[in-house]
């Protein structure tokens, strides 16, 4: 019985141990994901500036540019993967993994070839572990993202972009990474970033807004090769926002549900360890009884 007794009280201080872990990660979360909303609500204004400008080169125009223009067959895709370098943050990384797979089997059922780009640790061990190979790997600051490392990964994807299919460039970019909506719901997206397709839904003006008209100068090529490289960093850099908020608040949900799974298994260990002891005592309480008949008989 006093061993039993040792390995529940082990138990319940090695369950205390980590539920401190638990609170201190969802506080550290908590505090970090209202900044992280507000650099997405930030974001946006010019996002959405930057895509309707460029929409409107594309739309009221009739230019053929290669970043605007549908190719005539697409053979090669490549697909951006937002994940998180850490875990602990639930099904996260896992939900953006199982989007982009899906994403990868429907381009591969088209006929198309895929390169893949990948952003995240996560991202990088699921690739390892499964002997796969990616074009590039970008790691660190996945929860705090950094507009440098968006311009880099807008100037590679460009690169790919521009670069004929026979010399291994890509006819199409997509983007995979969780959208956040609110603190409780996160989902996985996929947007295709090129050839750039006319504004979205989201862009839409609101009602009884008015969209600004644009004139162009010197004329409209020029004005989207110099728009273009910006509004892909701006769109990369608002996924990579949305996802550092979509991590943040996994991660402060899954430390809530640790935390508080711990807690049921302490009371239980607790529980387990007062009964077990209960039982020491009653066993002793036996033998003194019977040894006190013994001696009286």
């Amino acid at each position: 019985m006093g061993a039993q007794i040792r390995v529940y009280r082990q138990k319940i201080a090695s369950t205390t141990s980590m539920q401190k872990i638990f609170k201190a990660m969802e506080l550290i979360a908590a505090s970090r994901i209202g900044k992280a909303r507000n650099r997405v609500a930030a974001s946006l204004p010019y996002s959405n500036a930057i895509t309707r400008a460029v929409s409107a080169v594309a739309s009221q125009s009739e230019i053929d540019h290669p970043l605007t223009t549908e190719p005539e067959q697409i053979r090669r895709s490549a697909v951006l993967i937002l994940t998180s370098d850490r875990g602990l943050a639930g099904s996260y990384s896992a939900g953006v993994l199982k989007q982009s797979e899906s994403l990868i089997e429907l381009l591969h059922e088209e006929g198309k070839e895929v390169r893949p780009y990948l952003v995240g640790r996560k991202a990088q061990a699921y690739y390892d572990f499964r002997g796969r190979e990616a074009v590039k790997v970008w790691t660190g600051g996945t929860d705090a993202p950094e507009f440098e490392t968006a311009r880099e990964i807008g100037a590679a994807l460009l690169e790919a972009f521009n670069t004929p299919y026979e010399d291994g460039g890509v006819d199409e970019i997509h983007i995979v990474f969780t959208r956040f909506k609110s603190m409780v719901v996160q989902e996985p997206a996929v947007i295709r970033l090129l050839p750039l397709e006319v504004v979205e839904e989201d862009q839409a003006p609101a009602e009884g807004e008015l969209l600004p008209l644009y004139e162009y100068e010197p004329d409209p090529e020029q004005v989207l090769d110099a728009l273009l490289p910006r509004y892909i960093e701006s769109r990369i850099f608002a996924a990579m926002l949305q996802a550092a908020a979509s991590e943040l608040a996994a991660r402060q949900r899954a430390m809530k549900a640790a935390g508080d799974n711990a807690n049921d298994l302490i009371k239980k260990y607790t529980r387990l360890r007062n009964n077990a002891r209960q039982a020491e005592i009653t066993q002793e309480l036996s033998e003194i009884v019977a040894g006190a008949d013994a001696l009286a008989s």
